[in-house]
């Protein structure tokens, strides 16, 4: 392997894989992704199955493709969700931009069907939506399914070995270098320095924690992004469907009378299933669904926004607490039925056994929710389902299952330009771990901005 590189990526998410896609079809010099995870065909999680076994390195999280390779697989077609890219490039170039990356999904094998109501339809579930003092955002959503996207993203990877790229899987970078203000290169963490002119950091979520580091370390500003805290709910699909059936997902953004929190759905998986994701010493809850198979339920997020300001400024670090301890206390992930937690009441194995609804996390633990998440933040979310079930009548039943904590970190934003290169000259940071993002679709986006400055500044 060449001690030199025109352009090092480290992590292979969408972020990193589509700003080598688009700086490699340009043949403008060499280039190397690094990526601490297994390649594609190599990941296996035991928690699909079993539980977590809090593997070194999680195959869920890291590996080619990054978490978004066994995630529900959505490309969500509008800048209004999915991120902040639009705060750095503008909102008219981020549409042009969500086009691009769109047209590479397709490229390479996404299903050609869009969901999304016509303007009759969503004018009409609005309308629903704003007499339960509720927003609804329609959206249009391109669903590759957890089935489909690992070879969605192997066919990538092999598009890009073809241009001569070098992917380097099971590879984990130690540090990033600079001198004098602008990036050196890489160290690998079997101590091997790589030369590059430029690198990309798109570690992802998973290599959030150590890009906030290397930003330390560099001199590089940081803010604290929001963390958001939450249950899944599942019921039965036909619940779901006068909602799921126009829209697939409902994106409901809803302000809590009790507290005044933004409380909205994140992750809708019609006929889907409930899964685990790790974040090293915390499992939290989280769910998708297949292009083929089809269970007969649907599942969603119901989260809490929650930022600090002063004196506390550790939003990872408090919604990790709240993880632990529902690890503590359910040995992973908790489920318990709505009516039980109304009542004041754990459930049981019995308890559950009397839901309509039939857990699709077959190892979850039956518990109580209200032994783990703040007071506050489960008011919102039961004022957030009674809100809710007009729209889809049944949602707030007594056989309604929750499964918690589902926690989402968001990345310190890490201090960057318009075209996402920090204060260090050559050293861009992208996608969900630079706090930039937190979807495919604006993820694969930022990967294009990088790309672009660099052939920018090598054809002047």
């Amino acid at each position: 392997m060449s001690e030199r590189y025109d352009v090092v990526v480290v992590g292979a998410g969408p972020a990193g894989i589509f700003a080598a896609l688009e700086y490699a079809r340009a043949q403008a010099g060499r280039i190397a992704i690094f990526e601490k995870g297994h390649e594609i065909a190599k990941r296996r999680c035991p928690a699909r199955e079993t539980a977590c076994a809090s593997c070194r390195s999680c195959d869920v999280m890291s590996g080619w493709g990054g978490a978004g390779a066994f995630s529900d697989g959505k490309l969500t077609l509008s800048g209004e969700v999915g991120g902040w890219l639009g705060e750095f490039v503008g909102h008219d170039e981020l549409d042009r931009l969500i086009e691009d990356a769109d047209e590479l999904w397709l490229k390479f094998g996404a299903d050609e069907t869009v969901h999304g109501p016509d303007p009759d339809t969503a004018a009409r579930l609005q309308r629903q939506a704003s007499l339960a003092d509720m927003q609804l955002v329609p959206m249009r959503i391109r669903h590759l399914g957890t089935d489909r996207s690992p070879a969605v993203l192997s066919a990538m990877r092999a598009h890009l070995e073809g241009l001569g790229v070098e992917i380097r899987t099971d590879t984990a970078v130690g540090r990033i270098r600079a001198h004098g203000g602008h990036v050196e290169g890489v160290e690998l963490t079997d101590g091997t320095f790589l030369r590059a002119n430029a690198v990309v950091a798109a570690p992802g979520r998973e290599g959030a924690e150590w890009l906030a580091a290397q930003a330390a370390e560099l001199g590089i500003g940081l803010a604290n992004n929001a963390v958001d805290i939450g249950v899944r709910v599942e019921v039965p699909a036909a619940v779901m469907e006068p909602l799921t059936d126009p829209l697939y997902e409902a994106k409901l953004l809803y302000y809590s009378r009790a507290f005044g929190d933004r409380v909205r759905t994140f992750c809708m998986n019609p006929y889907g299933e409930v899964t685990t994701e790790s974040y090293g010493d915390v499992v939290t809850v989280n769910g998708h669904s297949y292009a083929e198979d089809k269970t007969e339920y649907t599942n969603f997020a119901v989260l809490v926004s929650q930022s600090f300001t002063r004196t506390f400024r550790e939003p990872i670090a408090y919604g990790r607490s709240i993880a632990r301890l529902a690890n503590l206390l359910g040995e992973g992930i908790i489920v318990q039925r709505l009516g039980d937690l109304r009542v004041g009441r754990r459930s049981t194995p019995a308890r559950i056994q009397q839901s309509v609804v039939k857990p699709t996390m077959s190892h979850a633990t039956p518990g109580d929710l209200a032994c783990v998440i703040p007071y506050r933040h489960l008011t919102d979310i039961l004022e957030f389902l009674d809100a809710m079930d007009p729209l889809a009548p049944g949602v707030a039943s007594p056989g309604t299952l929750l499964y918690g904590v589902e926690v989402k970190f968001y990345s310190s934003r890490i201090e960057v330009d318009q075209n996402l290169m920090t204060q260090v000259a050559g050293l861009y940071a992208i996608g969900d771990g630079a706090g930039v993002t937190r979807g495919l679709i604006q993820s694969s986006a930022s990967g294009l901005v990088a790309a672009r400055s660099l052939l920018s500044d090598r054809s002047r």
